[in-house]
């Protein structure tokens, strides 16, 4: 499978690195392109955010999934944040990086934390790209609703969403 990620406006090279090598390790090929600009039409004066929908369709479909990652923050539908969205059975995803963030909290930045929670809604992105739905388990596919339940949910599927994938065909 090969992933692509679009960085989204200016984005923490480092962090775009990291996913391009995990990434990379789960799912097979994975490359980074050339950064696009965040679509003004998306943003939102009166809620000071963007809307996520508007930036995932104009992502690229030239590869097997586009990962979009960005900093700014996002929203969709009647929801006060969300922290990515995809196309479920498609081919496009997106992330923000900016809950993600302590610094976000008022916390002091911690990179490798920032890491490990961009890894895991990248794959639950990629998750609902490759069909599957939110899961009640401590499953990466596990809806979070605060960057506590971030923390809490692992970085990978559980066995019974590989299940799901083994029967749509993406073995791992």
């Amino acid at each position: 499978m090969r992933i692509c990620i679009q960085p989204v406006g200016e984005v923490d090279r480092e962090v775009l690195e990291f996913l391009k090598e995990q990434l990379g390790k789960l799912f097979g090929e994975c490359e980074i392109l050339e950064p696009i600009d965040v679509s003004a039409d998306a943003y939102d004066p009166l809620r000071g955010q963007f809307n996520s929908t508007v930036i995932l369709r104009k992502l690229p479909t030239t590869c097997d999934v586009t990962l979009g990652v960005t900093e700014v923050d996002l929203y969709a539908d009647n929801l006060n944040f969300i922290f990515g969205e995809a196309e479920l059975f498609g081919k496009r995803a997106i992330i923000s990086l900016k809950r993600l963030r302590q610094e976000f909290y008022g916390l002091p930045e911690d990179k490798r934390l920032l890491k490990v929670r961009a890894l895991k809604e990248a794959v639950h992105e990629i998750g609902h790209v490759l069909g599957l739905k939110h899961c009640k388990g401590k499953c990466v596919m596990r809806f979070s609703n605060s960057i506590v339940e971030v923390d809490m949910k692992n970085w990978w599927f559980c066995e019974n969403c590989l299940k799901k994938l083994r029967k749509f065909n993406f073995l791992f």
